[in-house]
């Protein structure tokens, strides 16, 4: 191994930690964005050539990419208890009283922190390197999601040689969240695909935490405060002001709202203080922590059964308003979902002015029994989206009738219809209705999509107003209308030709995020990589069926159905030549892997559950590289029913009524060739013996 090489991934890892801590924790830019991407890059491609070298804090885990099949749990060396909370300062004044009678009168201070509305983690450093990190789940044990918070941009995961001496091993506490504009952004495009909207910022980091694959977690871009130091012994720290202090020195992110206090008076003014000015923060708060400053004088207050004695959470009262119900808009969304948004007369809530909000469905309106001009109580569903919560029914107007919702498409009149079991009602329209029109438009030149410089959703929502566009592939023939376009007002020579730039540049956008710009309803990111990966060109995509394209990764049944009647649409296969004519990416390029053996050609697979020793996706590549097909339907043309850990009870019932083999991995890996097997070698060994199916029994190697 060439040490010149090695001292290249030392100095990369170093440098990409420095670059890391002063963009997430300083806001500081030592180099441009295309230079950080090619340092990773470099590493890791050097990573990959040489994975004995590749260390397990580096820069490039931060992107994920890691398949947990399932989380281990750990038990928690310092049990991660729960606050004692409440809503009253008069509460406040008594646990006061209690702590300084406690401590006899001592001189004494308190710190005030924000309490942060995210997933207690605790994070475990050794030797200045991230070790561990642990949900707080009962307190005692927890999940371990390490792959998970790898992908945390502002968490450190090499400490930085600076503060106070470092114990070799320590434990942090803080606080995973996810940023409000990240929220945002999330819902919005969840509301565009009609799906429901997450309440609230923490559900959304639960969830992300506990996603398998740990790229989708990276994609949700959470972040880290740390809030407590904990270490073997007595701590090296006096107080805990001190210790976050040390904390922000070695590089971890420490929210710097924090205040030490000296009475509780002045707890009580930083408590007013954050009342309305925590609105300003881009995370979600919903309180104040107040501890005991001192260490030793913690260890005299000690604990209860299930918190501490020395602290207390003030949680602020739910912002609520009291407004009339002036009327009911409805919402066409690209997907066609009609959302019912209420319109309301202005009221002060949690630091803006509400004038709106939304009524998710016709469920929705029908359980609040909802009049135009009635009197509504409305919230912040976890301070952020507006909501209604109830009926002032005692001031209800004489003669109110209840809200009706519309039968006919508000935009286009098209007959609105309700699919079985979704909560949404749906224009069917979406080939002639203005809105789901331009918001495809919107969707297409997106960040995520094919992000054409010069081209953002307002410009492109200009054009189609205007009659300039009217699908994505008409977007490539804005350059022949370039003089006709500098007329426009706001646009001009310069803007025209960096769109025009913008366009051309789009055409080497990856297939993956074209077919995620053409907005098939439920293909999000992931799935359209998924998919592209798996088919390679459109044709092949546009080919399969249903239950061919579920049997993908990451594809469910409601995916493949919705994937494979958009293909079927005329319109769509004209629409995607058309693109295909403008020069836009339409497949994978480079080779596809070729297959190693032809030892399990003509037979078909379905993979269910969980498995030990592979991942799904690895299992169905090894299929096919093989020379096997995987589908995600049974039926009596199945070969084989491979069964992993989890799998519903209904797939198996179906297997065993149609008397299809039901094996396990074990016995799908024994029937492929041994590395440096013959393939006369393993087609003698493959008929002398074949897999111990399930014929009511349970398989050797089967994981029931």
């Amino acid at each position: 191994m060439s040490p010149d090489i090695e001292a290249r991934i030392i100095a990369l890892t170093e440098q990409l930690h420095h670059l890391n801590y002063q963009y997430y924790q300083l806001d500081q830019s030592e180099v441009t964005d295309q230079e950080f991407d090619a340092l990773l890059a470099e590493l890791a491609r050097l990573e990959a050539e040489h994975p004995g070298l590749a260390r397990p804090n580096s820069p490039t885990k931060r992107v994920g990419g890691t398949i947990t099949k399932q989380f281990p749990t750990a038990e928690h060396r310092y049990p991660m208890l729960s606050l004692g909370n409440t809503y009253s300062e008069a509460d406040l004044r008594e646990f006061d009283e209690r702590v300084r009678k406690g401590l006899e009168g001592a001189e004494m201070q308190y710190v005030c922190e924000l309490k942060f509305d995210g997933v207690a983690m605790s994070l475990a450093y050794e030797h200045d390197q991230l070790a561990q990190g642990v949900t707080r789940g009962d307190g005692t044990r927890g999940d371990v999601v390490t792959n998970n918070v790898r992908t945390i941009r502002n968490l450190p995961l090499h400490l930085r040689p600076a503060g106070p001496t470092r114990p070799p091993g320590f434990e942090v506490r803080g606080e995973i969240f996810m940023p409000l504009p990240v929220f945002a952004e999330l819902n919005e495009e969840r509301e565009a695909n009609g799906e429901a909207l997450l309440a609230n910022p923490r559900n959304a980091a639960s969830g992300a935490l506990k996603l398998q694959d740990s790229a989708q977690v990276a994609a949700r871009r959470l972040r880290f405060y740390a809030y407590s130091f904990l270490m073997p012994g007595r701590s090296q720290f006096d107080t805990h002001s001190s210790a976050l202090e040390a904390l922000s020195a070695w590089g971890l992110p420490v929210s710097d709202t924090w205040r030490r206090c000296a009475t509780i008076e002045q707890v009580l003014d930083f408590v007013h203080e954050w009342d309305k000015k925590r609105f300003e923060l881009p995370v979600a708060t919903d309180g104040i922590v107040i501890k005991v400053d001192d260490f030793r004088q913690q260890e005299l207050l000690g604990y209860t059964s299930k918190s501490p004695r020395w602290a207390i959470a003030y949680k602020y009262p739910a912002e609520a308003g009291r407004t009339r119900l002036q009327a009911v808009q409805y919402q066409v969304g690209r997907t066609g979902a009609v959302t019912p948004v209420a319109m309301l007369e202005p009221v002060p809530l949690a630091g803006t002015v509400v004038k709106r909000a939304s009524l998710h469905n016709a469920n929705q309106i029908a359980a609040l029994d909802l009049h135009i001009g009635d009197m509504v109580f409305v919230e912040k569903g976890g301070e952020i989206i507006p909501k209604i919560t109830g009926v002032d029914l005692e001031a209800r107007p004489e003669g109110s009738q209840p809200i009706v919702y519309p039968t006919e498409c508000p935009a286009c009149g098209t007959p609105l219809i309700r699919p079985e079991g979704e909560a949404h009602f749906r224009c069917p329209n979406d080939r002639g209705c203005p809105p789901q029109l331009k918001a495809k438009l919107e969707h297409f030149v997106s960040r995520k999509a094919m992000d054409i410089d010069g081209l953002g959703a307002e410009t492109v929502g200009r054009f189609f107003d205007l009659g300039l566009v009217t699908d994505a592939a008409s977007l490539y023939e804005l350059p022949a209308k370039a003089e006709e376009l500098a007329q426009l007002e706001r646009l001009g020579e310069k803007s025209v030709q960096r769109l025009v730039a913008g366009l051309e540049a789009s055409k080497q956008v990856p297939f993956d995020r074209v077919l995620f710009g053409l907005g098939i309803r439920y293909v999000g990111e992931t799935v359209a990589e998924k998919l592209a990966a798996h088919y390679r060109t459109v044709e092949a995509l546009a080919a399969a069926t249903a239950p061919e394209l579920a049997a993908v990764p990451e594809v469910g049944g409601v995916i493949a159905e919705s994937a494979a009647a958009w293909f079927q649409e005329p319109a769509n296969l004209d629409l995607v030549a058309r693109l295909r004519a403008a020069g836009v990416q339409l497949a994978l390029t480079g080779e596809a892997p070729q297959p190693q053996s032809d030892r399990l050609a003509g037979q078909t697979f379905v993979l269910s559950g969980v498995f030990e020793q592979h991942s799904r996706d690895e299992l169905q590549h090894l299929i096919q590289q093989h020379g096997g097909k995987v589908t995600g339907s049974i039926s009596k043309k199945l070969s084989f029913l491979v069964a992993g850990d989890k799998m519903g009870p209904a797939k198996r019932e179906k297997a065993t009524e149609l008397k299809v083999p039901i094996i396990g991995e074990t016995d799908l890996l024994a029937m492929l060739p041994k590395p440096g097997e013959t393939e006369a070698a393993a087609a003698d060994e493959a008929a002398a013996t074949p897999p111990d199916a399930d014929s009511g029994t349970r398989a050797q190697g089967s994981l029931f």
